[in-house]
């Protein structure tokens, strides 16, 4: 038997038999973890409320052998919050939407149970952090997130130069297949061209350029999120159930 203690966010929760629940977390040193939380949906629960999701916590497990992630879940025998993110989202439609699309890809680019994915934790943190204090329009720290949740994970997109070719931009056509935008001579059946100020807007979210993209019209806006839930859709080979709900 063994004891770990990691922080982590709370990716979601399932109900398992009458008083307790399988939380999935999302820590800084062994990635993303599933574990029973005993008693917590009972009224009296002293740590129950702390794990929900949105909720950025310090957590302690009880796993059998040397390894958390092993033949059976964890316990997670203690919690402390240290930033209750769910306070500055639920209460709203446009960021508890949000926020849940940014949870479910979290969960989609770690699908290796104790494979640490710092960066994934990282950029995760300060989304919910960013949106929970409502800095930026919640669609827009949404899509911030997705473009660098691609890119952290090996399929940045070009929004200047070719993808194929490397020809320097900017350049008007974009396909989701080749990996951003491509030049005349590169570009393949599907690609669409989409406006410069959308390829500027979404070249601003990846970078952090937030004056840009706050300042950006509505119809590129509108039509970057398409983009970038095409891209998105193409890489994890199938949609977020979550987008759907998403206000543009």
């Amino acid at each position: 038997m063994s004891l770990f203690r990691d922080d982590g966010i709370v990716l979601r929760t399932q109900k398992l038999g009458e008083a307790d629940r399988i939380i999935t977390l999302l820590t800084r040193g062994h990635g993303r973890v599933r574990a029973v939380a005993r008693g917590v949906r009972r009224t009296k629960s002293k740590f129950g409320a702390r794990l929900e999701p949105f909720s950025h916590v310090d957590v302690q497990f009880f796993a059998r052998g040397s390894e958390l992630v092993g033949r059976g879940l964890p316990l997670c025998t203690q919690s402390e919050t240290i930033a209750p993110y769910g306070g500055g989202i639920v209460t709203d439609y446009a960021r508890y939407t949000a926020g849940t699309a940014m949870l479910e890809t979290a969960e989609r680019f770690t699908d290796h149970e104790g494979e640490p994915a710092v960066q994934q934790y990282l950029l995760l943190v300060g989304a919910l952090r960013t949106l929970a204090r409502g800095e930026h329009a919640p669609h827009l720290v949404l899509d911030a997130f997705l473009l660098r949740s691609l890119a952290v994970n090996g399929y940045a997109p070009s929004f200047t130069d070719c993808a194929r070719c490397g020809m320097p931009g900017p350049n008007r056509f974009f396909s989701v297949a080749s990996g951003g935008t491509v030049c005349g001579d590169c570009r393949v059946p599907g690609s669409v061209v989409p406006s410069p100020g959308t390829l500027e807007l979404l070249g601003a979210l990846l970078t952090g350029d937030w004056e840009t993209a706050d300042a950006c019209e509505a119809r590129y806006v509108r039509e970057g999120s398409g983009l970038v839930s095409a891209y998105l859709h193409w890489h994890l080979e199938r949609g977020l159930r979550s987008l759907r709900y998403v206000e543009k």
